[in-house]
């Protein structure tokens, strides 16, 4: 991609009326399958979508999967001050790091392209189809990103494990990660989805917060050149720190 699909200096609808929209939702019971994969498109959103879920089902005792598509090559595409390889090996350190304050191990890197996961959708569906089928039905819970929040890596990979988890008989929760920047909650595309509220414990929220801060390359800006700025600001991390979380079913 030639820049950023999301403008991340927008503030988006009021948190307030994500917050009374989400009161309204069915609450979301830990999943009891005995393994969790965590599929993200860039290594952060697993974190910032999913976090909650990954620490809790670690606490209960449940086996986890973090796949990381892509190594986030791409976030800041004309940074004079870091290279692509030089990013894909930063974000990839954040995501250890990340993992292992939620309890998790260190993501699976499957290394496609930033900005290109579409290219890839089939392979990238074959990939998920193999590592779910080493479970058996019924073995485990898949959860990805949404196939409609806006980006198009996002969206490649809500496919990818939709077809994957329906191959398979795995039961599939999407979660949205830049949904809370564009979206209303009265959009049509959320009308077609049966969304579920994870809610937080308050060691689970601090936890999932102190994952978070490892995403430095995203939080804050790289150099003082504005094509360097934080691709996660302070108004659009307000909406990932909250005590709850939101999937699709």
């Amino acid at each position: 991609m030639a820049g950023p699909v999301i403008d991340v200096r927008a503030t988006g609808v009021p948190e307030e009326r994500w917050e009374q929209w989400r009161r309204g939702r069915a609450p979301l019971p830990l999943p009891e399958a005995p393994h969790l994969i965590v599929v993200a498109a860039h290594p952060d959103d697993e974190t910032l979508g999913a976090g909650g879920l990954v620490a809790m089902a670690h606490a209960a005792g449940t086996a986890i999967t973090i796949v990381n598509v892509t190594d986030g090559e791409a976030s800041h595409p004309n940074s004079p001050s870091h290279s692509p390889s030089r990013l894909a090996a930063i974000r990839t350190d954040e995501a250890r790091s990340a993992a292992r304050e939620l309890g998790a191990g260190a993501p699976v890197r499957l290394g496609l392209p930033d900005g290109e996961i579409a290219a890839y959708e089939d392979a990238l569906t074959d990939e998920l189809r193999a590592l779910l089928d080493g479970f058996g039905a019924g073995g485990a819970v898949c959860a990805a990103t949404w196939r409609y929040d806006g980006h198009p890596d996002h969206e490649a990979v809500g496919r990818a494990a939709a077809t994957a988890c329906g191959d398979t008989n795995t039961e599939l929760l999407q979660y949205p990660v830049w949904m809370w920047q564009w979206a209303s909650p009265d959009d049509v595309r959320l009308r077609s989805c049966t969304p579920a509220v994870l809610t937080l414990p308050p060691a689970v929220q601090a936890a999932k917060g102190r994952a978070i801060s490892h995403f430095r390359s995203q939080l804050l800006p790289l150099s003082e050149d504005p094509v360097d700025a934080a691709i996660v600001p302070t108004h659009v991390l307000r909406r990932f720190t909250g005590p709850t979380e939101t999937y699709f079913r």
